[in-house]
């Protein structure tokens, strides 16, 4: 073990739900559109019926969301230092129900990528939320508490690719009944965009009536303890660490620390490997539907969009069930370095197993019984994602400068990391195309990219300072 095992403090269950729900709209309202994203692209006319180029189309509006989140997610985190991390955390879900709502009232190529990037704008402030859930936890429970969060994005992701799957064309699917609606004649994709823009303001109703502020300056000085932790016992220990007092006026609101003060050694090695673990973690989100979406002949599995759903759904509930019940378990036992290690070798074998489903398919020229035995075995494998995120995530709360830098902190790294998401669905989708339509590397050298990453992702994990007790 890491250390010696304490007795566990109480997590405040109701306040951190809330938090997992506002975070549960970013997996769904990102998640909802993959399975009909490529038929989307090419109803737009954008490819001009040339199917070769979906993947560059489609890598564009997947990395505009990612892109827009990188320029605003480190203002967010600072805004939340300094304003409180309620006022700031509410504004996401309910942008999104708006940006989700007009992404399917429109065919627009262009306006769909501006709509994206307005997605990405306000799913920025997830730093907050995980800054909100290190505020509500300790050193005893900190590693359950951040368990959850796999749970809830694994969650998002089956919900997500569900609705989004069998939502779709719904004027195709039930003629007789949604099919008189001449609005989903027009717009196809209008249900699953509306049904997950009236889940993500549902949840900003919910929490504008529940969530209370966590700042520990800001809760004391407007004299409001709402009976949440307002000392982090051990969480950071040896840092500065602000404490309760009974005198509102002791405390005082500061700047928020500099870019510079927040970086620390330890700090830079989490953000590496953060980047590391998104650019491959976004990867294959974006590459399973694409590549399961083309044809056989082309090196894909000819799968529909419902069938895509349909498997992610399975992978996503899954996935979250085994998170809750053994991340936190796990995180305590190994420690975040080890557990970030491990989940970068699972994925690797989990990429290898990517690779030859669509050789298999393309030699059989069907899914044959070995190809969905492929499937999961990488499913299996790309489990271990999750798990690097929530220890990530640990490790960046162990080597936090200060507790009046946690905002900052994560909102630096949750920067860095959708700059690379940005990046990684377009270079993936961008690099998928060249590879099926010139034929690079015998039609591997998307796989090949991919599972090199991943072998430098596991050198990386490293640099991880070594881990502190986990209780």
């Amino acid at each position: 073990m890491t250390g010696q095992v304490a007795k566990r403090s109480p997590l405040p269950w109701w306040q951190l739900t809330i938090v997992y729900a506002i975070q549960l709209a970013e997996p769904i309202t990102g998640t909802v559109i993959y399975p009909f994203l490529p038929e989307f692209v090419r109803k737009t006319g954008i490819t001009e019926g040339d199917d070769a180029k979906t993947g560059y189309y489609s890598g564009i509006i997947g990395s505009v969301f990612f892109a827009a989140e990188c320029l605003t997610v480190y203002h967010w985190g600072r805004a939340s230092d300094v304003y409180g991390r309620r006022p700031v955390l509410l504004l996401g879900p309910l942008g999104l129900a708006f940006a989700m709502l007009f992404f399917g009232l429109t065919s627009n190529f262009w306006l769909l990528v501006f709509l994206r990037a307005m997605q990405g704008v306000f799913n920025g402030n997830l730093g907050v939320a995980k800054t909100i859930v290190a505020e509500l936890s300790d050193s005893t429970n900190i590693g359950d508490a951040f368990a959850v969060m796999p749970l809830v994005w694994g969650l998002g992701n089956a919900v997500g690719p569900v609705m989004g799957g069998l939502l779709a064309d719904p004027a195709k699917r039930w003629p007789d009944s949604l099919g008189k609606l001449s609005v989903l004649h027009d717009y196809p994709y209008l249900l699953p965009c509306g049904t997950a823009a009236i889940f993500a303001f549902i949840i900003f109703l919910s929490a504008t009536v529940s969530l209370k502020e966590t700042h520990p300056t800001l809760k004391v000085r407007s004299g409001k303890i709402n009976n949440l932790p307002t000392e982090r016992t051990g969480l950071l220990d040896g840092v500065d660490v602000t404490t309760s007092s009974s005198s509102p006026n002791e405390h005082a609101v500061t700047a928020p620390p500099t870019v510079w003060e927040v970086l620390n050694p330890g700090v830079i090695s989490c953000i590496i490997n953060n980047c590391a673990c998104s650019f491959v973690g976004m990867g294959f989100t974006v590459l399973m539907p694409l590549m399961w979406s083309t044809s056989i002949p082309l090196g894909g599995l000819g799968f529909s969009p419902d069938k895509i759903g349909a498997i992610l759904a399975t992978y996503g509930f899954i996935n979250s069930s085994l998170q809750v019940l053994f991340l936190g378990r796990v995180l305590r036992r190994f420690g975040p370095r080890r557990v970030y290690i491990g989940s970068m070798v699972s994925m690797f074998v989990g990429s290898l197993a990517f690779a030859a489903q669509s050789t298999v398919a393309r030699h059989a020229g069907h899914v044959t019984p070995l190809v969905w035995a492929l499937i999961a075995i990488h499913l299996a494998a790309t489990v271990a994602i999750y798990a690097a995120i929530g220890a990530i995530q640990v490790a960046v709360v162990q080597n936090v400068t200060s507790s009046s830098a946690l905002g900052a902190t994560n909102g630096l790294m949750q920067m860095a990391g959708s700059g690379i998401r940005g990046l990684s669905p377009w270079l993936c989708s961008a690099m998928f195309s060249a590879t099926i339509e010139r034929d690079l590397a015998g039609g591997f050298l998307v796989y090949i990219v991919m599972s090199t990453l991943l072998l430098v992702s596991i050198g990386l994990g490293t640099l991880i300072p070594k881990d502190k007790a986990v209780e």
